[in-house]
């Protein structure tokens, strides 16, 4: 082996550690885990409650083969003073799991939202139960 093969085989080597490095590998029900945790790390602005357990997410998709995320989501009313600024906060949380390539956020109005999409934490949180 020369000096060279020697060196481009080393260099080899560490390009490959440094991909797999840079997109862990994340188990399928595992980064579904991950994306419902950083959604609970937003909270509406008026309500000290976070959007998941607000009942704010009406669909969660993922795209395990490419790491793409959509989430379809509400607001407690339409006319939220947050609604222009929201969605890009909630995607740039999805960006930071693991695993995620690119995530994109959309709000719908319908249903419109009601209390009872409200888990019980929620409930408890603001004394409804």
């Amino acid at each position: 082996m020369s000096v060279l093969d020697w060196f481009n085989k080393d260099q080899t080597k560490e390009s490959e550690n440094s991909s797999q490095e840079t997109t862990p590998e994340v188990a399928n029900e595992e980064l579904e885990d991950l994306v419902i945790a950083a959604l609970k790390t937003v909270y509406d602005p008026e309500i000290p409650v976070n959007i998941y357990d607000l009942g704010l997410i009406y669909g969660l998709e993922i795209d395990h083969s490419t790491g793409h995320v959509d989430v379809a989501m509400t607001l407690t009313a339409p006319g939220c003073p947050v609604a222009q600024t929201f969605p890009g906060e909630v995607e740039r949380r999805i960006m930071e799991v693991p695993g995620v390539s690119t995530a994109k956020v959309e709000l719908v109005w319908e249903p419109p939202w009601t209390r009872e999409r409200m888990s019980e934490s929620a409930m408890l949180t603001l004394g409804m139960l």
